[in-house]
């Protein structure tokens, strides 16, 4: 246990039973768990970045194509 659920359990213990006590940081535990399980689906993997440089590049190229033909243009 952390410091902090230490501390939350010793209050909870305080107005709960011991077991009560336990059960209540349990569920927090469980539920900050299942938080970031859910934004672990969010965050970009290595396969997602390399992807979108290559589109930044791609799209940086013909940027500089459209640029390069206007001025060649006139």
């Amino acid at each position: 246990m952390s410091s902090i659920e230490i501390e939350t359990y010793e209050l909870f213990k305080k107005h709960f039973s011991e077991e009560e006590a336990k059960t209540v940081i349990q569920y927090f535990e469980a539920k900050a768990e299942e938080k970031i399980n859910q934004k672990k689906d969010i965050f970009l993997t290595k396969d997602d970045k390399v992807d979108l440089i290559k589109w930044m590049v791609g799209f940086w190229i013909a940027q500089m194509a459209a640029i390069i033909g206007l001025y060649i243009r006139h």
